[in-house]
């Protein structure tokens, strides 16, 4: 026996619904299954994780007192953190972030920057040719000697380090 033609199109209408209203709860299980993985793993809300081992800054040359840092920040935290400033009780003066970015002919240039991002499960890491803290050198530093600082971060807080003195073509 066959079902009369006005059954077929009713239940292609139900076929149609049903698969429609099916989409969005596979889309939504398979969603619930990621975060959950997410968070299984540790990674869900864990702060950004801030250590900055021994840094190194360049012994002044000569007469003048102008000098950088540069550290590597590492962030073990699932959520990005961001530099926003540096203090030294060895530096005379201003200390500024800044990047720096050679030009053609070997010549350079720096510009400040108000902070640095720490993007989470990576770090940041300060060179000569990029992100670098610059100040005037206070004292009479030599090659060896440890200059403290403590770094700044929008979230994780203050930092305190040291860095060591070395000669800019080490």
């Amino acid at each position: 026996m066959t079902q009369p033609s006005a059954w077929r199109p009713t239940r292609r209408r139900l076929t149609d619904t049903l698969l429609a209203a099916l989409a969005p709860v596979v889309v939504c299980g398979l969603a619930l299954a990621g975060l959950t993985s997410w968070v299984g793993t540790g990674n869900a809300g864990s702060p950004a994780r801030i250590a900055v081992p021994k840094g190194r800054v360049y012994l002044p040359y000569g007469d003048s007192t102008e000098t950088a840092a540069f550290f590597d920040v590492a962030n073990t935290g699932g959520a990005e953190d961001r530099l926003v400033e540096v203090t030294s009780s060895a530096a005379g003066g201003q200390i500024t972030l800044s990047r720096h970015r050679m030009t053609g002919g070997g010549a350079a240039t720096r510009a400040g920057v108000a902070s640095a991002a720490v993007p989470a499960g990576r770090g940041l890491s300060m060179s000569p040719g990029g992100l670098a803290v610059t100040f005037g050198a206070e004292g009479d530093w030599r090659e060896g000697d440890l200059v403290p600082f403590t770094l700044y971060f929008e979230r994780a807080g203050a930092v305190r380090t040291s860095a060591v003195v070395v000669r800019p073509t080490s």
